[in-house]
């Protein structure tokens, strides 16, 4: 049996892929922030055994320690870093700008995919697939950006960007992998109900690019449907 544990489980994007890999038989480590009120994980585990549900604020390095040393038995095969937060989706673009919300999106966007990464490392060592994905953003992209705002989210993301490409460098010789993947406009509550996607069509994607990775492609950054981004 593969083994995934995936950050920010209890909606969106990382309710989805528990729920995929739930049904191809996969053992799920799915974490969130408060998992008494994550109605929706807590069905799901009732409907699948291996599913287990841990309780992990990504920007907390005591927990991240904690949950380590509590699966240390377990071979990570594919670590999802899904955990993320886009502030300015919620506020008018005349606002001052908030540096201290800034600051917490970068410690959620951009140092906690490190830090998560890290503190799995050995899990991920011994395990057979050795991949981890970071979930990023064609925002986090500076070739593409045309239009202003969104400066915390778009910054965070080019951060996350430059840091796990960096990582991928340092890890190619233990064998390990690095994926970052822009899952497209999806209809969750950070896209929106305009998403052109379901989170079930974005996973699908991303899936098949998990499925498909090789040491090779360690370092992209590509969309869901296997497109190259520029950075």
């Amino acid at each position: 049996m593969s083994n995934v544990l995936i950050t920010g489980s209890n909606r969106g994007l990382g309710l989805e892929w528990c729920r995929q890999y739930a049904a191809t038989g996969w053992r799920i480590f799915a974490t969130c922030r408060f998992p008494a009120q994550a109605e929706e994980l807590q069905q799901l585990k009732i409907e699948h055994s291996a599913l287990t549900i841990h309780r992990l604020d990504v920007t907390d390095s005591d927990q991240i320690g904690a949950l380590a040393r509590e699966l240390a038995d377990h071979p990570i095969d594919l670590l999802i870093n899904n955990a993320g937060v886009y502030f300015e989706k919620y506020i008018q673009p005349e606002q001052a700008i908030d540096y201290e919300a800034w600051s917490h999106t970068f410690c959620v966007n951009t140092m906690s995919a490190l830090r998560v990464s890290r503190a799995f490392l050995d899990h991920l060592r011994h395990s057979q697939k050795r991949l981890i994905v970071a979930i990023s953003s064609h925002m986090g992209s500076i070739a593409e950006i045309e239009s202003s705002g969104s400066y915390y989210y778009r910054s965070s993301k080019a951060a996350l960007n430059a840091t796990m490409k960096g990582f991928s460098l340092e890890l190619r010789p233990q064998q390990i992998g690095v994926l970052l993947l822009h899952p497209g406009w999806v209809r969750t509550r950070m896209g929106g109900p305009d998403g052109l996607l379901s989170p079930r069509e974005s996973v699908e994607g991303m899936r098949t690019l998990v499925d498909a990775f090789t040491l090779a492609n360690s370092g992209r950054f590509l969309r869901y449907d296997g497109s190259e981004i520029p950075w």
